[in-house]
């Protein structure tokens, strides 16, 4: 049978809706059969009412015979949509006296649920089938098992109830993504994996389970990875001198795998094992081993293994003379990197992170004047786990009484990450890159870098904000896949010479700046033969890949490395759109309406006290006082911006008989003073504000950076 390309179809209408849409999510795939001169969704032709599969499978579309095809089209073009009001509404609603018709688009919009199965029967909105829940126990609202965003546990068209697990609720749209990638073999439910009831309630309830193999079982060498055995030293400092992937098996430089896990390794050497058979553990797996008493991982809900599956007890029951057809593999494969990004907001991902933190606390000596070396040594402690909450003590260098006083977790965060965005350890003005700094490379600062990012950002910390794109594109796609720019180059030499190149006009003009830098070329491995102008272009990328990614190899290992810590490298991975706007992007400026919502308001025995509040925080906004929004912020919390995660706890107002502000930090609150005038209240507002934070700027602005 002749079919256009799937290029040519896109613009052609289907026979039934009358619709271009080349969606196989939502209409099924779309078929052209141009010897007929006739194009279809699936979808529409089969829920169309007056039409039956009389064919084989390859004979007319699906085994709907051309003639009945034409039949069918014939006769819903006598019935008006009543929802689009225009004619060819081939589907009807089976409630008996219900003489509603519509087309499978224009019921989609109109939440009519259309079901796969028996007769492919189709209702209307009006007589659609529900979930009927006795009773509603939830006063919160509960996760998608799916997607994890939080949704409100109430039976509706776009929300659905597990039959055989009670607290399982889904978004429609996450089931029906699902259940096309799962296929009827694999398709069941998340939390007690159920098939057998759970299927029939979907179809129930108009979810489309294609009779297929799950989309992972029908990808080429899907499997091939199982084969291969992780051969390489992951052990942070390997002292094998021919590298970590060098294996001699039968000496000292044998590797050995991690028994728990099999993905890391290490010379035998290089962790002090004495003979192959020893034990050993990576890092991860000894730590969750260690803790494995105390602490237990939020639950994750993943589709269980093909070796538990039953294939009798998976099948549908119910026969139809229309049969549902399997998608083709791109299609799933689609559906599955969609359905992985529903919905996903960077804070609900970092919360998620933010599970593995533990009830035990772990005290953080921090000298507020040293910044960077007193978390250094924090981090490097060898009693120090990530995993565990952090609490903050601020001490004064050289005090000979030891003193200490609580600190705040989320200002010693922010000071933190501050000094990372103007250390040696990155290049660049905004937009910053890996340096290569061979000090810091020699004592890991680069892993340590990476860890305190990760800590950052899981324990409520800022966000950095200031990744390159290529940087960011390195860690999520890898350096083999990024391509910089010429913004990344931070060497005005550098930068000089592309340039140059870039806006030769003429090849004697190439050839001349060539010869001209020939020695830094000859250096970096980018000579090249050059015999056309545009031969420039390649010329230039090789010199960008080598500045900006080849250069700084090292670093970039290390710095991934560290990144991994609490999981937080595979979630940025794993959902790079969320986090390019926090890794990429600085915060978004704070206002009026955005601190006012922030602060929660607790009982003010003086009315006037909140008035003049908002007040000022409109003053603020408008320029009229000296002080910014983000000093409130810090002068309350200890942070210029809202973290990704949020405040814990969340930041407050309250009214003190004082004539002056008070914020404490290790609390969020801030105290506002009791006064007779507005103008005395900004007076006193500004006056405290500005100078505590210019006192806190002059005693430890001469070692941020150092």
């Amino acid at each position: 049978m002749n079919e256009n390309k799937p290029g040519d179809s896109q613009n052609l209408a289907c026979v039934f809706c009358r619709k271009n849409d080349d969606c196989p999510n939502k209409y099924g795939e779309k078929k052209t059969k141009e010897k007929w001169n006739l194009t279809v969704h699936y979808y529409c032709l089969l829920m169309s009412s007056g039409i039956w599969q009389r064919g084989k499978e390859e004979e007319g579309v699906y085994g709907f015979l051309i003639e009945d095809i034409r039949k069918e089209v014939n006769r819903a073009s006598k019935l008006k949509c009543c929802v689009c009001k225009k004619n060819g509404a081939s589907i009807g609603c089976v409630a008996p006296r219900c003489k509603r018709s519509y087309h499978f688009p224009c019921g989609l919009q109109r939440e009519c649920i259309f079901q796969f199965t028996g007769n492919f029967a189709s209702f209307c909105w009006n007589h659609r089938p529900v979930q009927i829940i006795t009773s509603n126990n939830y006063r919160e609202s509960l996760p998608c098992t799916i997607c994890l965003e939080f949704i409100e546990p109430i039976p509706s068209y776009n929300i659905l109830r597990s039959p055989c697990c009670k607290n399982a609720w889904f978004h429609r749209d996450c089931l029906q993504v699902q259940a096309i990638n799962a296929g009827v073999f694999f398709f069941r439910c998340t939390i007690c994996s159920n098939s057998d009831i759970f299927q029939k309630e979907m179809l129930r309830m108009g979810i489309h389970i294609p009779e297929k193999d799950a989309s992972w079982e029908l990808e080429e060498n899907a499997y091939q990875e199982l084969l291969q055995h992780h051969e390489r030293c992951d052990v942070r400092r390997c002292r094998c001198k021919e590298g970590r992937d060098y294996n001699a098996p039968d000496s000292k430089w044998e590797i050995k795998r991690c028994q728990c896990c099999g993905s890391s390794g290490t010379h035998l050497a290089c962790s002090s094992l004495r003979s192959w058979e020893q034990n050993w553990e990576c890092l991860e797996c000894r730590g969750i081993i260690y803790n494995s008493g105390e602490f237990q991982k939020a639950k994750k809900h993943v589709l269980p293994n093909s070796n538990n599956v039953g294939i009798t007890d998976c099948l549908l029951e119910e026969s139809s003379p229309k049969l549902p057809r399997q998608s083709p593999g791109s299609q799933s494969k689609d559906l599955l990197r969609q359905g992985s990004k529903f919905r996903r907001n960077v804070s609900t991902l970092l919360i998620e992170l933010g599970f593995q933190i533990k009830k035990k606390t772990k005290r953080l000596y921090i000298n507020k004047a040293n910044i960077w070396t007193s978390a250094l040594d924090a981090f490097r402690n060898r009693n120090f786990n990530p995993s565990y909450a952090i609490e903050v003590a601020y001490v004064i260098e050289n005090d000979n009484f030891g003193s200490e006083h609580p600190g705040s977790k989320q200002e010693f965060l922010s000071l933190l990450m501050q000094h990372l965005e103007n250390s040696s350890l990155f290049e660049g003005s905004l937009s910053k890159n890996l340096s290569l700094n061979s000090q810091a490379l020699k004592e890991n600062l680069y892993y340590e870098a990476g860890k305190m990012l990760a800590i950052s950002l899981v324990h409520g910390g800022p966000s950095p904000g200031f990744f390159s794109k290529t940087l960011f594109n390195c860690l999520v796609y890898g350096p083999e896949n990024t391509q910089p720019i010429l913004d990344d180059v931070s060497d005005f030499d550098v930068a000089q010479i592309i340039i140059r190149i870039n806006t030769a006009t003429t090849v004697a003009d190439l050839k001349s700046v060539i010869n001209e830098c020939y020695n830094y070329l000859e250096l970096i491995g980018c000579l090249r033969l050059i015999t056309t102008l545009s031969d420039k272009y390649m010329l230039v990328k090789d010199i960008l890949v080598y500045h900006v990614i080849q250069r700084v190899q090292a670093p970039f290992e290390s710095f991934k490395q560290g990144l991994k810590t609490l999981g937080v490298l595979e979630k940025i991975q794993a959902y790079p759109e969320a986090f390019c706007s926090i890794l990429c992007h600085k915060p978004e400026n704070l206002s009026a309406k955005i601190l006012s919502d922030l602060f929660t308001v607790h009982t003010l025995p003086d009315v006037k006290a909140l008035g003049f509040w908002n007040s000022y925080l409109q003053a603020v906004e408008d320029g009229k006082s000296t002080t910014t929004m983000e000093d409130i912020l810090i002068f309350a919390t200890g942070c210029s911006s809202i973290p990704p995660a949020g405040f814990k706890p969340t930041p407050s107002i309250e009214c003190l008989p004082v004539d002056f502000p008070v914020g404490n930090k290790c609390n969020n609150c801030l105290a506002i003073p009791v006064t007779n005038t507005y103008k005395e209240f900004q007076e006193n507002m500004d006056f405290t504000i500005r100078n505590t934070l210019k006192l806190e700027k002059e005693e430890s602005s001469h070692y941020i950076g150092h």
